[in-house]
């Protein structure tokens, strides 16, 4: 990184913690957690997903308003855009409209998730800076399309199905996904299988909300993941994660008001918890010292917000 970017990411990062609520506890290595940003639950603006910038602001998925808001280092946010609404959305297991996953490519496209229950509108979409939202890709509508990550290197973008518990791939300039990865341990068992999504030292890394686990897929030159391996388990309601930087160290989000340090053995301990702000956390996001934490309020129904703390590396 140039050293004027690290400065402008640390003074974004130090905009944030100076701004935000003060909130009461935290555990090493994760410290001062301070809500950053509250957002309007009666509008629906539930944030699911996250992605970073340079300048430290924050990209969020509204799931059930539509939308892609910016959060600025000051707290301020901005609806970006707002996908198009189906005729009579029948979303599997929700019933309504969702969107999920997003990642944002160099050139400042964002790319999301969005499950409708309709043929016209599921799929991959992606906005391009001051553009409107575009589908690139369909997917199956009877699926629930959710966490995504995009690899800039190969220009491949990854996607998770909670209900048909896959993974698909699809080129981020557009056309047929395909399933890129299934089996068993993807598989939802009650309610939603396939989470979170993340690429991280050649492998595709998932989470399975229904079984609490996270996964690790190694990618192979060509074709299609064979093996899928179990890094993670007991860890029930698991959504989205990031990694900290540190090896195979990261953070994941627990819709039982939980953040948890997962340690490159699998084994994990709570970092942040409901004292500190959490609402039904959803996912993480970690840029230079500063952890983003977004909370949807799914189940508790109250304060939807972005949480941001200090990591100690």
């Amino acid at each position: 990184m140039h050293p004027r970017s690290s400065l402008t990411v640390l003074a974004a990062a130090a905009a944030l913690l100076t701004t935000a609520t003060t909130a009461t506890a935290a555990t090493e290595p994760v410290s001062r957690a301070q809500v950053a940003a509250h957002f309007d639950l009666d509008a629906e603006q539930q944030p699911e997903n996250i992605t970073v910038d340079r300048d430290g602001s924050a990209y969020l998925t509204f799931s059930f308003a539509r939308q892609i808001a910016r959060v600025s280092p000051s707290g301020r946010t901005h609806v970006l855009a707002t996908l198009p609404a189906p005729e009579k959305a029948n979303t599997p297991n929700l019933g309504k409209a969702f969107v999920g996953g997003i990642a944002r490519a160099d050139d400042g496209t964002l790319y999301v998730t969005y499950a409708t229950g309709t043929a016209e509108l599921t799929g991959v979409w992606a906005v391009r800076p001051g553009g409107r939202p575009r589908r690139i890709a369909a997917l199956p509508a009877d699926g629930l399309p959710n966490g995504l990550a995009l690899d800039r290197r190969t220009g491949r973008i990854y996607v998770t199905d909670s209900v048909h518990g896959v993974v698909y791939r699809v080129d981020a300039r557009g056309g047929r996904a395909t399933v890129w990865a299934e089996g068993e341990a993807l598989r939802p068992s009650t309610f939603a299988g396939a989470n979170g999504l993340k690429l991280h030292d050649g492998a595709v890394w998932v989470t399975n909300l229904d079984k609490g686990t996270i996964l690790r897929i190694p990618v192979p030159a060509r074709g299609t993941a064979k093996r899928i391996q179990v890094h993670a388990t007991g860890m029930p309601s698991i959504d989205d994660f990031a990694f900290t930087g540190r090896g195979d160290t990261l953070l994941a989000a627990r819709d039982d008001n939980e953040v948890d340090l997962v340690r490159p053995d699998g084994t994990h301990t709570a970092v942040l918890t409901a004292a500190d702000g959490l609402q039904t956390p959803t996912s993480v996001a970690v840029h230079g010292h500063t952890v983003y934490v977004p909370s949807a309020a799914y189940l508790t129904n109250k304060d939807p917000n972005l949480l941001v703390a200090h990591l100690d590396r």
